[in-house]
């Protein structure tokens, strides 16, 4: 594939792609362990999440990189529906922000006080459902451990009542935090749990010599930077885009095709043992 043309990086950051040499370097001899994130990192961000389709060509690339290193979707969405979307069962999959995992050899986990909360969440979806009914463009969606309301499409002078609507029923569910992603907001268990600590769980539970593993994370979203803050100093955060916080990330990509670029050289590096 052509790279695409070099515009400015998010937050100024050096360019994934344009320094894959530096990036082969900081892993060494160590095993890489991959983390995807998949809105706005494998698929572009559209209106509807649903019609948020992986492409033949990323899904390929996955595919044989997970041939030789284990490879991660780590998505806020349910992990059956990340898992559909997907399609590759030699993957490890962190739904709902890694509450949710299953993976290859009997891998799984539930966040155990996560599930105590459902029907808190439960309660709240209804509530939101009744409370945004008459505004339009709004969409209420129910995962099993949060719940995202997307805003997107709601008109400008509307979007203040949808917040304002989570926020009071945020103050209602005091086992509830706000999560807050691009054009979303979310309710979440107030809990110690984040994509963070999922990294470090699956890295943890994918071998007794944890220290030789070393994750690179790209993602795209401000719940990214729970892992990016979690691995600051023993792997490598990517951002894609940009969010309205700062990030901990320390390279840059800007788009979903410089992901594939990137992916592309991780590949045929891999393939060249130049990684393992």
């Amino acid at each position: 594939m052509t790279q695409p043309k070099n515009n400015k990086q998010p937050y100024g950051l050096p360019s994934a792609v344009e320094n894959f040499k530096e990036i082969v370097g900081e892993i060494g001899s160590r095993q890489p362990i991959l983390f995807l994130d998949y809105d706005g990192t494998l698929t572009p961000i559209v209106d509807n999440p649903e019609e948020a389709i992986l492409s033949d060509e990323i899904k390929k690339l996955i595919k044989e990189i997970a041939e030789d290193i284990s490879v991660v979707i780590i998505s806020g969405r349910d992990r059956e529906n990340v898992e559909l979307k997907v399609g590759l069962s030699e993957l490890i999959y962190a739904g709902s922000h890694g509450f949710d995992i299953v993976g290859p050899n009997g891998l799984e986990m539930q966040h155990e006080q996560g599930q105590e909360i459902l029907p808190t969440l439960d309660e709240a979806e209804g509530n939101l459902n009744e409370r945004l009914d008459g505004i339009a463009g709004v969409q209420v969606e129910r995962k099993k451990y949060a719940i995202a309301v997307h805003y997107r499409n709601v008109e400008k002078d509307k979007v203040p009542e949808v917040k304002k609507a989570v926020l009071e029923e945020l103050d209602r569910q005091p086992q509830l935090k706000k999560g807050s992603g691009k054009k979303i907001l979310e309710l979440k268990p107030e809990l110690d749990w984040d994509k963070g600590k999922a990294l470090t769980w699956l890295i943890e539970a994918l071998g007794s010599e944890s220290n030789l593993l070393f994750p690179v994370y790209i993602g795209d979203d401000i719940t990214d930077e729970d892992a990016f803050e979690e691995m600051a100093d023993h792997g490598i955060g990517i951002i894609v885009g940009s969010h309205d916080q700062k990030t901990r990330a320390s390279y840059g990509l800007r788009n979903v095709a410089e992901v594939l670029c990137f992916l592309e050289k991780f590949e045929m590096s891999l393939k060249r043992e130049n990684i393992t």
